[in-house]
């Protein structure tokens, strides 16, 4: 079953989430997932939301968890973490 990763980010420190970004796309390209949305426009109709939005698609929730647990994507994540304030999960489609 297809998953997605939905990803809200409000970014705090710039300089440290570009080194994030440079080594997470990889991560996501390594493991097959497809970029779906990442940062354009939003528009918050309801609830709280943050400036920057990602949605990923991955082929099932176990290459979404690998990629996750990746020691490439848990470097990136050495620079996105402290860089940014963001709610991050994964949603089985339908």
């Amino acid at each position: 079953m297809t998953v997605y990763t939905m990803a809200h980010i409000d970014v705090h420190d710039d300089e440290e989430y570009q080194k994030y970004a440079f080594l997470a796309g990889p991560a996501v390209e390594k493991f097959g997932g497809k970029f779906l949305a990442r940062g354009g426009k939003s528009i918050v109709r309801e609830g709280v939301g943050r400036k920057r939005n990602v949605i990923i698609e991955w082929p099932d929730m176990k290459t979404a968890q690998a990629f996750y647990d990746s020691p490439d994507y848990q470097l990136a994540l050495a620079h996105g973490i402290p860089a940014a304030d963001r709610d991050y999960l994964f949603v089985e489609g339908v």
